[in-house]
């Protein structure tokens, strides 16, 4: 299995893109795309509350990736205390959406919380390597 493939990303709405874009070049160099859009909206849906509700100003989020035989993890840890709430949101409501998103696309997920100071939220993908083509 490859090394985990970590990254700091400042609490600004343009690293959400930025922490997508390392998540896909990650899965892709190993080989991994086959659960990859589920993935990338994963990335994103935490990337966003990371910086929404988890930026403690002067504070990065980090975005892990981490190969395992027969999955995919992916974890965001930002530097805010706060505990995460699911919420239940109306269909007026425009937020609030997100980690209902994360718990249907993988396989499954949580938070880990660190220390009194921080907190990562965590999800689980199965997969299998994408098979390499033959050349021609």
């Amino acid at each position: 299995m490859p090394d985990p493939a970590r990254r700091s990303f400042p609490a600004v709405p343009e690293s959400v893109g930025r922490a997508r874009s390392f998540a896909d070049r990650t899965l892709t160099s190993w080989g991994l795309q086959g659960r990859a859009d589920d993935v990338r909206l994963c990335v994103s849906e935490l990337a966003t509350n990371a910086v929404t509700h988890g930026s403690v100003p002067g504070h990065d989020f980090t975005l892990t990736v981490t190969a395992e035989d027969d999955a995919v993890c992916v974890e965001v840890r930002d530097a805010s205390p706060r505990h995460i709430q699911l919420r239940h949101p109306t269909s007026v409501d425009t937020t609030g959406r997100g980690l209902h998103l994360v718990g249907a696309l993988s396989d499954e997920w949580g938070v880990s919380e660190y220390d009194s100071a921080s907190k990562a939220v965590w999800t689980r993908f199965k997969t299998t390597p994408t098979p390499k083509k033959a050349p021609c």
